[in-house]
């Protein structure tokens, strides 16, 4: 093999899931810039590598150098020095200022940053606070080299450092030789088997506790990322069992001494058996146990507890004074305030909602969820309560706040989230007011529903409203359908579809679809729903492509930006990162035409940072896929970048008109949104959306993941696919079922409250 020393240029292309690259490098007695291909994640312009490998000649790309082994140094000339300062891997320093300390202090740049850091500000234009800025980011660099030439020698990734670094600075490599498995337990991104590899590399035995431990919480966290609130034992140790290449005997005795430490619970007060009526013994994390626990409880404790407002008391006097349990507010006083005329079906959900303590409304599209909502706010306006709204996103809260003419905040802000402390509304400090009501409940998981009923005092209403056929939580649990199949809160489901909805194909089809029936895909000049015949992945693309950029904004003159792109999947040639970059490429180009004073117009290169293989510019519609407390926003909320500083190597993203910067080594936790999952997109609603429906998405096609995707298009729905996958997708109702005991444990725990409920269902004389 041989070795070339290399200064990067450019990045051609790089794969974020195997680190595969393709740069182009500057070497010397070359004087072309050379191709070097390999797997070398996490490399930027101006790195220096020392690669060792071979040449070869491609039939299409011309010689290359193929690198099997490599690693990263600084540079010694004085043009590596300035290309490295330049790159934007040392904050405070930008290609103008790498010219100039470069031009100062030639071949001793690198001593002076390391030694005299002070003598930079000789330079003009470089200040003290820069100068400070400087210091701390090359301190930085080096700790971060060091983890990532450890991580070279164990073969992991080095995508990892700085997130080590930022977890545990000068003590990080420390860490990873004492018990790697940390990695796992601390570190949003770094899973069980990136920190197993650098275990087993370190001479870990396989069936060390530590290791089996964290394979047990990785296996469970694993179950709660596909929505489970608790595993199995069975299936657990067999899980667990295979990841860890283990004996079921370890993994049960690392398991009951988990238990026995109580970080992991067993439920043993509910019993549930299997088909085969074996009995099944639920394991949980803590969180998710005393959650599901919390839920229930405080559920039953406020649906138990009598009201504290003036409409309560009222209805409670009348009803003794007259005997008549099913007295209520006068509905038609209602319409004629609000003028709107109600349904039965509706007019019996504004009168429940009068008495309720907690309730559930639920329906599809155009059944009149939001009319209901506006009648049940009148009848509690009328008596003068006060009104909490909130939803789980900033785009739900958004559409409430729109639809009511009240404030609506997401739960999040609601329950004021201040970190490190948490939740600054509690059981110590709950809410304020009497009743509140909280839209698009379907996506509430355990954890945040645990986390807001702790806020709501016993005395207030609570009222959810959501579409309970759409899909689940994207986080653990059920929460919504739970509620409903427990049987023990007064439910009330709105099925009539209003004869200003039926004119929307949108809205006909999700009904037909969530009745089993194929949707009316016979188009036509006037309609809102269309269907474009495609079977072949590849050209489906180019085809959404030219949807959102030019014929969809040019007939419903509109924007790109208001278009939105959902798919079945993340992965695949129609998936959401592969639509992203094709979208990306067309909409938001690497290089912008700019007016140049004695140049003219001329295309110049944008700002950007590169993180993972993907590029960030000004302009890219980006989400956050995590909740970040400190930053206060949260997983899927969506958000366009104002601005790219790659001196600094930041950005700063606009999430619905507050501005939150990110460095470069958070940019994990953004993924571009100009397609995206349609998991991701719950909660959210779009003037028009294109969605692919094609054989490729075949392990996600469902009836409840098409229903949700086609619901959430608010003037127009483009679908591109085959009629095969669209058929198989209605057919396919074999939705995976939740692990979750909130239904046992609600009707366990409100025995009676049903029967009660159902009473209150009658229409009497009006209040």
């Amino acid at each position: 093999m041989q070795k070339i020393r290399c200064v990067v240029e450019r990045i051609t292309y790089q794969n974020p899931e195997n680190g595969y690259s393709v740069l182009k490098c500057r070497v010397k007695n070359y004087s072309e810039l050379v191709p070097v291909i390999g797997n070398m994640i996490d490399v930027n312009v101006g790195s220096v590598l020392v690669a060792e490998g071979e040449w070869k000649v491609d039939a299409k790309y011309g010689r290359q150098f193929v690198a099997q082994n490599w690693e990263e140094t600084l540079p010694a000339t004085v043009y590596g020095m300035e290309k490295y300062l330049g790159s934007g891997l040392i904050k405070g320093v930008g290609p103008k200022y790498a010219k100039k300390i470069v031009q100062k202090f030639g071949a001793e740049t690198f001593a002076v940053i390391e030694d005299n850091v002070e003598l930079l500000i000789e330079i003009e234009g470089i200040g003290r606070k820069r100068v400070q800025m400087i210091a701390e980011s090359w301190q930085k660099q080096k700790e971060v080299k060091n983890i990532m030439l450890f991580l070279q020698e164990h073969q992991v990734s080095t995508s990892y450092a700085a997130k080590i670094y930022k977890q545990y600075e000068s003590g990080s490599i420390a860490v990873m030789k004492e018990n790697p498995y940390r990695l796992a337990d601390d570190i949003w991104g770094i899973g069980f088997k990136t920190a197993d590899q650098i275990a087993m590399k370190l001479g870990f035995r396989k069936e060390s506790y530590v290791r089996l431990r964290s394979g047990l919480m990785y296996t469970l966290s694993e179950l709660s990322n596909e929505g489970h609130v608790y595993g199995e034992k069975q299936q657990l140790i067999q899980k667990a069992s295979e990841l860890l290449e283990a004996s079921p005997e370890t993994v049960v005795m690392t398991m009951d001494e988990m238990l026995k430490n109580r970080e992991l619970i067993l439920e043993k007060n509910i019993v549930r058996t299997d088909e085969e009526g074996n009995v099944l013994a639920p394991i949980y994390l803590p969180p998710f146990y005393y959650a599901e626990r919390g839920v229930a409880g405080k559920l039953r404790k406020l649906a138990a507890s009598p009201a504290g407002d003036r409409l309560y008391e009222r209805l409670l006097e009348a009803r003794n004074r007259t005997g008549n349990q099913a007295l209520s507010v006068d509905v038609n006083a209602i319409q004629e305030k609000t003028g709107m005329e109600y349904d039965d079906i509706q007019a019996d959900a504004i009168r429940q909602a009068a008495t309720a303590k907690v309730m559930v409304l639920t329906g599809g599209p155009g059944t009149g969820k939001t009319t209901t909502t506006h009648g049940i706010i009148a009848a509690y306006r009328a008596y003068g309560l006060k009104i909490l709204l909130a939803a789980p996103t900033g785009r739900a809260a958004k559409r409430m706040s729109e639809a009511t003419g009240m404030e609506a905040k997401t739960i999040h802000r609601l329950l004021e989230c201040k970190p490190p402390e948490g939740y600054q509304k509690n059981e110590e400090n709950p809410l304020e007011g009497d009743v509140l009501i909280v839209d698009e409940c379907s996506m509430i998981d355990i954890i945040l529903m645990n986390a807001l009923l702790k806020a709501i005092p016993p005395a207030m209403r609570l009222i959810l409203v959501g579409d309970v056929d759409q899909l689940p939580s994207v986080g653990p649990g059920n929460v919504l359908r739970d509620m409903i199949d427990s049987g023990a809160f007064p439910v009330v489901r709105l099925t009539r579809i209003f004869r200003q909805a039926q004119e929307s194909r949108i809205v006909m089809n999700a009904h037909r679809i969530n009745g089993g029936k194929m949707p009316d895909i016979s188009n036509g000049k006037h309609a809102d729903f269309f269907f474009m015949e495609n079977e072949d992945a590849e050209t489906a693309v180019s085809r959404i492509v030219e949807l959102v950029r030019t014929k969809l904004p040019a007939y419903y003159h509109v924007d790109p930006s208001q278009i939105q792109v959902l798919t079945p999947m993340q992965r695949g040639v129609a998936g959401a990162t592969n639509l992203n970059l094709s979208l990306q490429e067309t909409l938001n180009p690497p290089e912008q035409e700019v007016w140049i004073q004695g140049r003219g117009r001329t295309m110049m290169a944008r700002e950007c940072l590169r993180r993972s293989g993907y590029a960030y510019r000004a302009g890219d519609k980006v989400m956050q896929i995590r909740n970040n407390y400190d930053k206060e926003v949260f997983n899927g909320d969506i958000g366009r970048i104002e601005s790219v500083h790659e001196t600094d190597r930041t950005l700063t993203v606009n999430f619905d008109g507050r501005n939150v910067s990110y460095d470069a080594a958070e940019l994990d936790e953004l993924v571009h949104a100009y397609a995206t999952t349609i998991h991701k997109a719950q909660g959210s609603e779009y003037p028009i959306v294109v969605m692919p429906i094609l054989m490729n998405h075949y392990v996600m096609l469902q009836r409840n993941l098409l229903y949700t995707g086609i619901t959430r298009a608010k003037k127009a729905l483009v679908i591109v696919g085959s009629k095969k996958a669209l058929a198989y997708a209605v057919k396919n109702v074999t939705v995976t079922k939740r692990n979750t005991l909130l239904r046992e444990r609600l009707a366990q725990d409100v025995s009676g409250h049903g029967e009660e409920s159902e009473r209150e269902k009658g229409k009497g004389t009006a209040l």
